[in-house]
């Protein structure tokens, strides 16, 4: 198996660490230089760049089957996870996932008038109950790459009223999702998304889910160039209210990274990073070694040898040591010759 965009990465490693970071391509890294030198120039035109901004929300959106009017672009899960904890009412119950990403949960505890109630993985569709006013959980676990049981999930929470909020952050890109079945989504960009850090986007309903804006700035407003001093008056009508003031030299590389993405199709590359997955389990028994159960997952994690990736990125392999597990994950520039060179390097530990 090849790279499906070998002009567009030219590692200098074997790259299996996008879990934690996804590589930039060419196409983007072009952009992003771009718009530094027009800026160092003074030439960059900042109302062209909120058309590009446009652009990637819009980008974003078709990737999960949702208008950009849904879409709200920022820099941080942990700040939309914030304005969603905001929202509740005191007493409200929230389910997590037992070791779910902090970015996601810890925002909820932030809050000490909440009831947070974290409950293993596999059995958080179960939790839901009567009062339970939303369930928070990541759509694949950072830690060990398992996916989260959202049919389920989704069922539970409809069942008893609650809402649902998902995070994308190690989904979008490789695992087909629509955000049409969650009442909120989030995600960050770095990662499967490939963009610079800095790129972020919080997905709501129709009827903007009940949030306040309590961050709105002048680019939450209706029209943004008539917003910038006093109070706006008047919010944009869209989850563009929910904005932060974008990082915008990441955003002008994000819509190259997410127009790869769409060019690709989510589809044809969750297909490849899972074959690579697949064949990294399946060397695994002969080096004695067992992988946490993940199946259909793009991330691959060993228990027991997280020690072993300074060792790894030392030879030349960079992967992720997370929870005491070795994690490994396979993108789009991944080869089955990256799979093969990480068994053989951990052969000789």
């Amino acid at each position: 198996m090849e790279s499906l965009a070998p002009a567009q990465f030219t590692p200098e490693t074997t790259y299996l660490e996008t879990a934690a970071t996804g590589l930039i391509p060419a196409g983007a890294v072009a952009a992003l230089a771009e718009a530094v030198a027009a800026t160092a120039a003074g030439t960059l035109g900042i109302r062209g760049t909120f058309d590009v901004l446009e652009e990637t929300r819009a980008l974003y959106g078709r990737l999960h089957g949702v208008p950009a009017d849904r879409v709200a672009a920022g820099h941080s899960v942990a700040v939309y996870c914030g304005l969603i904890a905001q929202s509740l009412p005191p007493g409200a119950e929230v389910i997590v996932a037992e070791g779910d990403f902090s970015s996601l949960v810890n925002p909820f505890h932030m809050r000490s008038d909440l009831h947070v109630r974290a409950v293993p993985l596999e059995k958080i569709a179960d939790a839901v109950r009567p009062g339970t006013a939303l369930v928070a959980v990541s759509a694949v676990q950072s830690a060990d790459g398992r996916l989260a049981p959202l049919d389920a999930v989704t069922a539970a929470a409809r069942a008893h009223g609650a809402r649902t909020l998902v995070d994308l952050s190690q989904s979008a890109g490789w695992l087909p999702l629509d955000a049409n079945a969650f009442d909120y989504t989030v995600c960050v960009g770095y990662k499967w998304l490939m963009c610079p850090r800095g790129v972020a986007f919080l997905t709501v309903p129709e009827d903007l889910g009940g949030l306040t804006p309590f961050f709105a700035g002048w680019v939450s407003g209706k029209d943004p160039w008539d917003s910038c001093y006093g109070r706006v008056e008047h919010l944009a009508p869209s989850a563009r209210r929910f904005d932060e003031n974008p990082a915008i030299y990441s955003y002008l590389a994000a819509r190259e990274s997410l127009a790869l993405v769409t060019e690709l199709g989510v589809e044809r590359i969750g297909a490849h990073d899972r074959a690579l997955a697949d064949r990294f389990r399946a060397g695994l028994p002969a080096l004695g070694r067992t992988p946490v159960p993940a199946e259909g997952s793009a991330i691959v994690s060993v228990p027991g040898i997280g020690a072993a990736a300074e060792r790894l990125t030392a030879a030349g392999v960079k992967v992720s040591a997370r929870a005491g597990n070795l994690r490994a994950a396979f993108h789009l520039y991944n080869t089955a010759a990256d799979v093969d060179r990480l068994l053989e390097v951990l052969a000789g530990e």
